[in-house]
């Protein structure tokens, strides 16, 4: 290559601080076959299906979001395999990977509905996938899931990785739940050629029962992990929060996410995408654009593309997640299924 030949811009976003936003999350609907007891209430009411935006719409906002710069796109729901047709829009969104213009296209899921989707995912261009479980004795998953199957699950994963999916598990850190589990997960996921990350509790959503009787932070769990593991700090990234440790003893991988004791706002490069066409600058804010109007408003994309500018220009330094017993009411009044995990 001649050296007076420039290589081709990428576009980029970039918010107030300089954080350049190349991560889209997006909640592809609200809804889920389980009801995790830390997450949702037992009794949820689900946005009515006609505010949700249309499949073809999802594609069309993505695809701004990808001309704009964005890198990375991960669906999230709820579950976001119960969508009616998801596969549609999973395909649709392929054509990015094939193009070069998105790097990595992935899902995060509780795992239910793998045996069904996880050929179809590969077939269109998903290589990873981040699969919640909390537990693998499957009496305590019935109990957190509430609605769960552990061997659905399992199963699922199985399904996945013959599929050439890799995996991640994700699991919620629950004090006096699954905090002694914890090691027994890790040693299982590594062996099963699988990496892991540990997240803790976010104060989003009413629930039944008080988060500070729950709340484990990572500190205290890595500390007694350290007890009986070698773990080593490794610069190594999936786009997202996690911090990485490499765990000696198995070889394999382990994430923290810290929201609460250690949060990650100054190098967040996330936004996330309701299925309802809103946005979120920030999951611990209230702050939000409407995506909906502007992209329904006209056949172009130019209202639509003024209006992500305008929001990413507002995006603020961090959060005010807070977990106490003198702080009662959640951070933000929205569930995490409505904005996407």
């Amino acid at each position: 290559m001649r050296d007076d030949i420039a290589l081709p811009t990428l576009p980029t976003m970039t918010d107030p601080f300089g954080r350049d936003i190349t991560y889209l999350r997006v909640s592809v609907t609200d809804r889920c076959d389980f009801r995790c007891t830390y997450c949702m209430s037992e009794h949820m009411t689900f946005l009515p299906k006609k505010d949700l935006l249309t499949l073809e719409e999802l594609d069309r906002l993505c695809t701004v979001f990808i001309e704009k710069g964005v890198r990375r796109l991960r669906l999230t729901g709820g579950e976001p395999l119960v969508r009616k047709n998801i596969m549609h829009l999973v395909e649709q969104l392929g054509r990015h990977l094939k193009t070069g213009a998105l790097e990595e296209l992935t899902l995060t899921t509780n795992g239910s509905q793998l045996t069904k989707h996880a050929k179809d995912l590969y077939r269109h261009g998903v290589r990873r996938i981040n699969v919640s479980i909390d537990t693998l004795d499957a009496g305590k998953f019935k109990q957190v899931t509430r609605w769960g199957d552990l061997s659905r699950v399992l199963d699922g994963l199985k399904a996945a990785q013959d599929a050439g999916l890799k995996i991640k598990l994700n699991a919620v850190a629950l004090k006096d739940f699954n905090d002694t589990e914890i090691p027994d997960m890790i040693r299982w996921a590594h062996g099963q050629d699988m990496d892991m990350t540990v997240i803790e509790t976010m104060p989003m959503g009413e629930i039944e029962e008080d988060r500070t009787d729950r709340y484990l932070p990572l500190s205290e769990l890595r500390a007694d992990l350290a007890r009986q593991f070698t773990l080593t700090d490794i610069p190594y990234k999936t786009g997202g929060p996690a911090r990485y440790v490499e765990v000696a003893e198995t070889g394999g991988r382990l994430g923290f996410i810290t929201p609460m004791t250690h949060n990650f706002c100054e190098s967040c490069n996330r936004v996330r995408l309701t299925c309802t066409g809103t946005l979120y600058m920030c999951l611990g804010q209230d702050d939000a654009a409407d995506l909906r109007e502007p992209l329904r408003a006209s056949e172009g994309n130019e209202l639509l593309s003024d209006a992500i500018d305008k929001a990413i220009g507002r995006k603020p330094k961090g959060h005010d997640f807070v977990i106490d017993r003198g702080t009662k009411r959640p951070a933000v009044s929205r569930h995490m299924s409505v904005t996407g995990g």
